[in-house]
This record gives structure tokens, sequence and C-alpha cells, in this order.
């Protein structure tokens, strides 16, 4: 478990955390596949809060692509970092998540996150977030639309519709099981948005989240048990 503080010079208002997501955001690369679905490692990220403590911890869970065993995993305990703010939740998490990526004892391959990438308000949420700031390969799968629109898709497992904000398509929606109300994916950085769902398809073979969300939000949850009331105690 790797205890974190909050970075210095870390963003103490809505304004500066804004003009950080401006600056971050032009760093965005979207012409790129992504790693193929299948191959390599893949890993989860996830939080989970006690905001009476105001503790946050974050996991990471890396899991080998083609057989979805768990390989490595790793967590990080710190204080939250940032107000609860609409479009800016990344800066609440990404320093217990970038800890925790740092922790593990191999590569994390392509990362995904339980939220957002540019299917968010000011195209840049936590998948985009969190691949400018390692270079990694990242796509955000999300259980809600958040404020877009879409269409429901076919019933077919495998079935998408576009994500929309007005015309622009800024994810899928896409079903992962046959009848069941489908996840949300949306690129983050390095990834191609076919390829993303490419990913999420492959990662969810019995449940409607992927094994990456399901495993990581569980270990968030346990550390949080098992680790807050160690961190208040400082």
């Amino acid at each position: 478990m790797t205890t974190v503080r909050t970075p210095a010079g870390w963003p103490a208002t809505e304004e500066e955390a804004r003009a950080v997501q401006d600056a971050l955001r032009a760093k965005v690369v979207l012409d790129e596949p992504g790693p193929a679905p299948g191959t390599g490692h893949v890993t989860g990220v996830d939080v989970a809060y006690d905001d009476e403590r105001d503790v946050v911890a974050a996991a990471a869970v890396v899991l080998d692509s083609a057989t979805l065993d768990v390989v490595a995993e790793s967590t990080a305990l710190g204080r939250v970092s940032f107000p609860y703010v609409p479009g800016l939740l990344a800066f609440r998490e990404i320093p217990t998540v970038l800890a925790a990526l740092e922790a593990l004892p191999c590569a994390p391959g392509l990362v995904v996150c339980d939220g957002y990438g540019l299917a968010h308000p000011r195209r840049f949420g936590l998948a985009g977030h969190l691949g400018v700031l390692t270079g990694l390969p990242t796509i955000g799968v999300a259980k809600n639309p958040f404020t877009f629109t879409y269409d429901e898709p076919a019933a077919p497992r495998g079935s998408t519709s576009p994500l929309l904000a007005g015309t622009e398509e800024v994810g899928r929606a896409l079903r992962t099981r046959d009848a069941v109300k489908p996840v949300f994916v949306s690129v983050g950085h390095r990834v191609s948005l076919d390829n993303a769902c490419a990913h999420t398809l492959a990662l969810t073979p019995a449940y409607r989240l992927p094994e990456t969300t399901r495993r990581a939000d569980a270990l968030c949850r346990r550390a949080l048990r098992e680790a807050a009331p160690a961190l208040t105690e400082d």
C-alpha cells in the first residue's frame, strides 16, 4: 500500500484546474489505433472514497489480455486532493491513481478507467488526463452516459450506437450483454474508438462491466476499509 500526499502546486481552484485541462487536452493523441485486444497486458484503475475522513483509495489491477487472469495489483491511499466539482473529478483522483500505477511491478499496457475520456464536457475526462500524464494508451468505460445522448443499440451483444454531444460523436453506447443496458465507451489517449469498443467486448465475457473495472473496484474498496483508519491517525 502506497500513501500519497497531494503534490506541490496541485490546482486549488476551479480556474486553476480548468487551465491545466486546457493545457493537457492539447496533448491528447487520437490518431493511433492502440494495442490489439487479446495481446499484452490490460489494467483497470478505480477509486473509492471515504468522504467523512476525506480519504481516497485507488487500485490498479493488471490482467493478461488473452486469459483475463490477474498478473499484478497495487493500491494507494491518500487525501482527497480537490473538492467535488462536476467535470473536474480527475483532480480528486489522479494523484492516488498515478501512485497505484507506479507501484505495479510490471508494465500496465492499456489502461481502462471507470469513467470518461472524450465523453466529457471539456473533452478531457480521467482517461485522457491519465493517458497524457503517463503516455499510456487509455480508454474510459462508464456506467452512465453523463450529459450526452444516444439511441438504444440493438439488443444483441456487440451492438453500438453513437454517444452524441449535439452532432459530435464523443463515444459509443456498447451492448456487452444481450438486451442489458449498454456501457459507454470513449477514447482517452493513443487508442481508436473502434479498438476501445473491441477491448471492452473482450473484457466482458460474462458481465456487463469489464473485468478490469470489476476487479479494481473490489480491490480499492477493500483497501479503503482496511487502511483508512490508519491514515486518519497521521
